[in-house]
């Protein structure tokens, strides 16, 4: 028995079965291969994943079986779910029948295979014969979050060119339908999908922030009627979404027309890079309004945004999931310095911070033809747009027009 750690497992040595697992990984499955002895060859990098968590790619014990000691230790140490000795007791339940029917030393061999946890459950199996396939809803996992889950699980026996028995192939997917899943993939992006995992695990993480807010939302909300506003809404958060997602940026909360994104230093390789991204973004959906009026049949003085620009030296970023969404989320002064800055940019301006123009290398500078070194601030509270608030929380912020 061999344990995997943090490198993807090795294929079997069985042709069939590697075949198989190789297949199945490069699809992205929940899958997991074992040899006709319910010994565990290989588990799928997204299914390691899963089971893993914030940690990355779970232990895996290759070599070990399906219920022995060796892979239920492993098992209740992983960190993507809660796996009690309840759940494998459960499982064994429910795989035991065809485990038993296909063990030749029948109860006394399965007793001297299985973790000594589960040998009392020997005793109330029935042996069944092994369809090709068969599936069945496996109930009782749980997420660190404490809540329950279904996951449809197929089985299926894999045989040779001769039609010998090598092995079986445990595919799980979500409970959710292939559509509904399907529409989630298309809508969504696969990029930001994957920085989202990335800051699955809340942490202290340097990040450019931007605020952008639609001005004088108000008189045009009463103006157009509630269908039109909303449709304008609606392409305003495409076009916003889509210009930060370009830019390599996570998008965060969108509060009515209101959009906020993050730009990581860890993602985007560098302090410089963030905040070279994040104004990219900024000036991106400034000139996507234009079309994003014409398409509403509104005037571009009609649409206009209000950007603030800010460095988080020291913000707290991660994941916040829960039953009925998933976002980005991100707390620390900054934020709130952010939505200050955003406040006083009307007319369509785009105002950044020193802290965050002085995070530009020369040649990140230079290509957003920007020279931070002969640049002129003004402090939030002596601009005539300035807010009582802003007065109040960050009037000494330096900012510019980017």
């Amino acid at each position: 028995m061999r344990v995997v750690d943090h490198e993807t497992c090795p294929l079997p040595e069985d042709p069939v079965l590697a075949a198989v697992a190789a297949a199945l990984n490069d699809a992205g499955h929940w899958a997991e291969i074992l040899d006709r002895e319910w010994r565990g060859v290989y588990l799928t990098d997204d299914g390691r994943q899963i089971y893993g968590g914030p940690d990355g790619l779970a232990r895996y014990p290759v070599g070990a079986h399906f219920f022995g000691p060796e892979r239920v230790t492993e098992g209740m140490d992983w960190r993507g779910g809660l796996f009690p000795l309840e759940i494998f007791r459960n499982l064994f339940m429910t795989y035991g029948p065809w485990i038993l029917g296909g063990t030749p030393g029948g109860r006394e061999e399965l007793r001297g295979l299985v973790d000594p946890r589960l040998r009392d459950i020997v005793d109330h199996l029935a042996p069944l014969d092994r369809p090709p396939a068969w599936s069945f809803m496996l109930g009782g996992l749980y997420t660190a979050a404490g809540t329950s889950v279904e996951i449809p699980t197929t089985v299926i026996c894999l045989r040779d060119d001769t039609g010998q028995l090598v092995g079986f192939a445990i595919i799980g997917k979500p409970a959710v339908g292939m559509a509904a899943l399907g529409r989630i993939a298309a809508m969504g992006d696969a990029r930001h999908f994957k920085r989202m995992q990335q800051v699955a695990k809340p942490a202290r993480r340097p990040a450019a922030v931007m605020f952008a807010d639609l001005e004088s939302s108000s008189p045009l909300a009463r103006r157009l009627s509630a269908a039109s506003y909303f449709a304008l809404v609606r392409r305003i958060a495409w076009a916003a979404d889509q210009s930060v997602l370009d830019a390599g940026g996570l998008v965060g909360r969108h509060a009515g027309d209101g959009v906020v994104a993050f730009f990581l230093a860890e993602t985007g390789g560098s302090e410089s890079a963030a905040a070279r991204a994040c104004i990219t973004a900024a000036r991106t959906i400034k000139h996507a309004v234009s079309d994003v009026a014409a398409k509403s049949d509104l005037l571009p003085a009609d649409v206009v945004l209000r950007f603030g620009l800010h460095w988080g030296a020291n913000l707290y970023v991660g994941q916040i999931a829960t039953r009925g969404r998933t976002e980005i989320t991100a707390l620390g002064d900054q934020v709130n310095e952010t939505a200050r800055i955003e406040a006083c940019a009307t007319g369509g301006r785009a105002l950044a911070s020193k802290d965050l123009l002085e995070r530009l290398a020369h040649a990140d500078a230079a290509a957003l033809n920007l020279d931070p070194e002969h640049v002129t601030y003004t402090a939030l509270a002596d601009l005539s747009t300035a807010t009582d608030k802003v007065r109040r929380d960050a009037p000494a912020i330096a900012v510019c027009d980017v």
